[in-house]
């Protein structure tokens, strides 16, 4: 009786052991390595697949991996049986249907006296689920959301490749960029869809039109780049030509109506000794900008011109002025108010990035930024002004500051570090800052901006988009950003009273802003009629010129400032001011 106790105790042990490897979804396994007998533990039909179950030996097991992966396996049995570490390993093996299952198999061998391997105890884990996971992330990398193209990244990284083999081989390429036509009108008149609907279809048309080596890539909102290599600037001609044509003629079905659109390009040619990835891709954007002066519906090939050539002898001589002044401290910060849309009270300050020049003149931000942004120095200007703003809050505890950061930035991980380092544990500096992020950089890499919208209200900041209304920003984008406040573009702001467009547009954009709770500031006001118009539409802040131009010399120091309590955090380690001499010197230059 007391054997079948035994007994009877041991095949409940057994079932239990068999329920717990089944409800994690493994399958357990001993192998006898002397006779190459297999025993499996757990659901194999249901985890593995039914031919799994009849199998009893390693060898069978091993016919059902697939051969790629054999090597991998027996590579990683020979170091644990030669006694170098645990067994592990993850391969593909073939079900019923002879169809590829990731598993993961760890186990470990049991030894004789003598160290020689007898057996080997494992577990079997499918990890489909994970791998499926793992390549979605990456794809979503790479890839737009929205098109399935690559995203602007990895389009770069293509361009790059093509003027690499442009350079060794002398082989001829082109890049291009293609603009959609008034895309935002159709957005306002049709909706975001209609919109997403026209991206969509002007991405399957170019799939259509080009080449399968050509690269095609969605750099943002309305535009996508292709990377055109082994040709000629004949044949770019041509190419440009086939796919104006194809956009004209093309119909679009959306959810709205039945669209007809219209596309501009801007094409770059290259050869044996062509220009660094950023200025080929700068110049292909000043090419469509200037198909789009033309009139639209056209090409534009940039042409190196004396002029341009002219202009690149400037560019040198502004980041060297720029690089310079990063390490004299002549890179300052001018403030500008932004004010109460009711009462005009002023509500914070926009940070405007100035360069002093040797001879005491200074040079505003839109004369050498754009020149920055293509030479790399971009990170170091925005760390600058992140170092300057931080100086003045800490100094003036009810001053609330707002600065710009650049698309570079928004990627940036060292410069979240930095501002971590700087409000760590004191949330009301946080608080005072809002970091401004133009809406054309937004849309660059939507899911990039908004981790980075992400991090910053983690901080306690808040977060704005600038320059609203220059770029497409559909209803989904917009909620997915999550910031807390919208900045109508002041190309439509500037004499508002007279054009009636621009105060549809504005009526617009509000109404897109309003429906999802987000405050607005409009940008470049200059007369009290734009003012008081902006107003009665329910903007709720102003800026521009009409209430205060940027001044180096800070405003709010006219009027005494008052005093906050120290900060209960900073005594518990170092104040903002030491904070900032500690991290001081990889500031400007890191």
């Amino acid at each position: 009786m007391a054997g079948t106790g035994n007994q009877d105790e041991a095949a409940m042990e057994h079932r239990r052991l068999v329920e717990a490897i089944g409800a994690a979804g493994d399958v357990a396994y001993a192998w006898d390595v002397r006779s190459g007998s297999l025993d499996f533990l757990g659901p194999v039909p249901d985890t593995l697949g039914a031919q799994f179950a009849s199998l009893r030996t390693a060898d069978g097991f091993a016919a059902r991996i697939f051969p790629e992966d054999a090597t991998l396996r027996a590579e990683a049995l020979a170091r644990h049986l030669s006694g170098a570490g645990a067994y592990e390993c993850e391969y593909r093996i073939r079900d019923d249907h002879d169809d590829p299952v990731w598993v993961h198999d760890r186990g470990i061998a049991r030894r004789d006296a003598a160290g020689q391997p007898l057996s080997i105890a494992g577990v079997l884990r499918l990890t489909g689920a994970r791998k499926a996971r793992e390549a979605q992330l990456e794809y979503l990398a790479n890839h737009d959301e929205l098109t399935g193209h690559y995203n602007r990244a990895r389009l770069k990284d293509s361009l790059e490749q093509a003027l690499g083999f442009a350079r060794r081989y002398g082989v001829p390429g082109a890049y291009m960029v293609i603009g959609i036509d008034k895309l935002g009108p159709i957005n306002d008149a049709f909706g975001h869809e209609a919109a997403d609907a026209v991206i969509v279809a002007v991405g399957r048309l170019l799939d259509r039109t080009l080449r399968n080596t050509d690269v095609i890539g969605r750099l943002g909102g309305d535009r996508f780049g292709v990377v055109l290599s082994h040709c000629p600037v004949a044949d770019l001609t041509a190419t440009a030509d086939k796919i104006l044509a194809a956009v004209r003629q093309a119909r679009i079905e959306t959810p709205g109506a039945e669209l007809h659109v219209t596309a501009s390009i801007g094409g770059v040619a290259f050869h044996e000794h062509p220009p660094m990835v950023s200025e080929v891709m700068s110049r292909g954007d000043t090419a469509l900008h200037q198909a789009k002066q033309q009139g639209r519906n056209c090409f534009t090939l940039h042409q190196d011109s004396p002029a341009h050539r002219e202009q690149r002898r400037h560019v040198v001589w502004m980041v060297e002025e720029v690089q310079a002044g990063l390490k004299d401290g002549r890179v300052l910060l001018a403030y500008q108010p932004v004010v109460d849309a009711m009462s005009h009270a002023v509500d914070h300050y926009e940070c405007l990035i100035r360069l002093r020049r040797r001879n005491g003149q200074y040079v505003p931000a839109a004369s050498f930024i754009p020149f920055v942004e293509q030479s790399g120095l971009m990170r170091q200007v925005d760390r600058r002004a992140l170092e300057l703003a931080i100086e003045e809050l800490s100094a003036h505890p009810t001053l609330r500051l707002a600065v710009n950061v650049s698309g570079h930035t928004t990627s940036d991980r060292s410069w979240l570090r930095m501002l971590n380092a700087l409000v760590r544990g004191m949330p009301e500096m946080a608080e005072r800052l809002t970091v401004e992020i133009t809406e054309t950089v937004a849309l660059e890499d939507i899911d990039e901006t908004a981790r980075f919208v992400r991090s910053l209200r983690d901080l306690g900041c808040r977060v704005a988009l600038d320059d609203f209304g220059a770029g497409y920003t559909s209803f989904r984008n917009l909620k997915a950003l999550a910031v807390d406040c919208v900045k109508i573009d002041g190309s439509y702001v500037r004499g508002l009273e007279d054009n009636v467009d621009n105060q549809l547009f504005v009526r617009t954009l509000l109404g897109l802003a309003e429906g999802l709770g987000l405050v607005t500031v409009a940008e470049c006001v200059e007369t009290a009629p734009e003012a008081a118009l902006l107003t009665r539409r329910g903007v709720r802040f102003l800026q521009g010129w009409h209430f205060g131009k940027p001044e180096i010399d800070r405003p709010w120091l006219a009027a005494p400032v008052q005093a906050a309590p120290q900060p209960v955090a900073a005594a518990a380690g170092q104040s903002p001011a030491s904070r900032l001499t500690v991290l001081k010197g990889g500031l400007a230059g890191g």
